[in-house]
């Protein structure tokens, strides 16, 4: 039998993908997923929970992203064709509903990180080339993005790495200026330990952290990429995890820079952080520079998000976990239009509700159940003995990632918890709704 002759599953080492990511190129795909827009968003409001100690709950947030990243580099390298946490709930638990949920929350938390940065690409930054009001920016902004969706974006390896070595150039720029203001004497070091008064350092590194947490989500998302990884089981950890200490030197540099330069005070009250350091540095670099390179990491942002939820809700409607209608197409563009408009307008409507750090610590609350769930799986599944080697963590890590979803879950706040609740509510009725479909469907004379 020929190679042609095989089924497409057992090329490639048992995938019909072709594996063509090396480990240098997972290493980028992994930083670029987790650099960029959230630090450019979110450490005025970092700094306005913890004060001048930014870098304390960026370093505290890295941590307990590290614990559950070595859960996913045991489950993927153990499973090198699951397609992410939804898979391994389902190999874990064996509850289609359960699974669902799991995939619902990576939708949901997907849509909402969107309308958080269409929030954050139409403040400050914005301003610097158009004065327009925040909310119809953002509006604006989603339209403009679904527009693209629709139209058939796709991105490259080659792509991402261009727009993570923008979104780093911007943030080696912070660290460099905080070092140009320290080093001629106008800076002021002694607010890196800073922490606000009146309250103790314990509860304000915490409730920092729930949104530093925020800077680091989108590691999960390469489980995803695991067919299409040469050498998976070695390189997949190394990567992952070089990626995330990489992304955290340099939240901690920046976080110490933008200290260095302004007082909490005036970084919360920006919604353009980043751009504050570098007026207040006096280095006369023009606004627009800096602001275009913000930009152009949350827009990526935003426009990426987009692209994977709406497939996402896709996916989910061909498989008939969601109504079929959801996998309509554009005939000449094939692309999802259905599950575009649906996510766009949704996105549209989470702009509506609160501001960029609620939708953030949403984001993070969604996503801390599918961590749960995947650090739960990779415990259960220890019992699920394979064949060849992988990369296996230290049973003290998955135990600890648990405890510290719990620990991030018990500081989120009443609304954060109802906004979560009415999505995974809507999820439960989306799949309800598709399951009677697709009874009535098979007992459809004819079918």
């Amino acid at each position: 039998m020929t190679d042609q002759d095989r089924n497409p599953s057992d090329r490639e080492g048992g995938t019909a993908l072709k594996r063509a990511i090396s480990g240098k190129l997972l290493y980028v795909f992994v930083l670029g997923d987790v650099l960029g827009a959230g630090i450019y968003a979110l450490i005025g409001e970092v700094a306005g929970e913890v004060g001048g100690a930014v870098w304390v709950p960026l370093l505290v947030a890295l941590a307990l992203a590290m614990l559950t990243a070595a859960s996913y580099a045991e489950l993927v390298t153990k499973y090198p064709r699951a397609g992410g946490a939804a898979v391994f709930a389902e190999r874990a638990f064996g509850v289609p509903l359960v699974s669902f949920l799991v995939g619902f929350c990576m939708l949901a938390a997907g849509v909402t990180s969107a309308a958080g940065l269409a929030l954050a690409f139409s403040g400050d930054y914005l301003t610097v080339f158009l004065d327009v009001p925040a909310v119809p920016a953002a509006v604006v902004f989603l339209v403009l993005v679904g527009l693209l969706n629709a139209r058939g974006v796709q991105e490259s390896m080659r792509a991402n790495l261009v727009m993570t070595c923008v979104e780093v150039s911007g943030l080696v720029l912070v660290v460099v200026l905080g070092a140009i203001v320290l080093g001629r004497g106008d800076g002021d070091a002694s607010r890196v330990t800073q922490f606000p008064e009146g309250v103790s350092a314990g509860s304000a590194v915490l409730a920092a952290a729930v949104l530093a947490y925020y800077s680091f989500v989108g590691f999960e998302t390469s489980a995803n990429m695991a067919e299409e990884v040469r050498d998976v089981r070695r390189v997949y950890p190394k990567a992952l995890f070089g990626a995330l200490l990489t992304a955290g030197a340099v939240y901690v540099l920046v976080g110490l820079a933008a200290s260095v330069v302004l007082a909490p005070d005036e970084l919360a009250s920006s919604s353009g952080p980043l751009l504050a350091v570098v007026q207040a540095s006096g280095v006369g670099i023009p606004d627009q520079v800096f602001s275009a390179i913000a930009l152009v990491a949350v827009a990526n942002g935003a426009l990426l998000t987009m692209i994977m939820a709406s497939r996402l809700v896709y996916g989910l409607a061909e498989e008939r976990l969601l109504p079929p209608v959801l996998s309509r197409v554009l005939p000449r563009r094939r692309t999802p239009w259905v599950a575009i408009v649906v996510t766009t307008v949704v996105a549209i409507g989470l702009t509506l509700t609160g501001d960029l750090a609620t939708l953030a610590t949403t984001v993070v609350l969604l996503l801390l159940f599918v961590f749960l769930s995947t650090n739960i799986s990779v415990l259960v599944l220890r019992r699920d003995h394979v064949e060849h080697d992988h990369f296996t963590a230290p049973v003290v890590l998955p135990v600890l990632a648990i405890a510290s979803c719990v620990l991030l879950l018990w500081q989120q706040e009443a609304g954060t918890w109802l906004r979560a609740a009415i999505m995974l509510a809507v999820g439960v009725v989306l799949y309800l709704l598709a399951r009677v479909t697709r009874t009535s469907t098979a007992e459809t004379p004819g079918r």
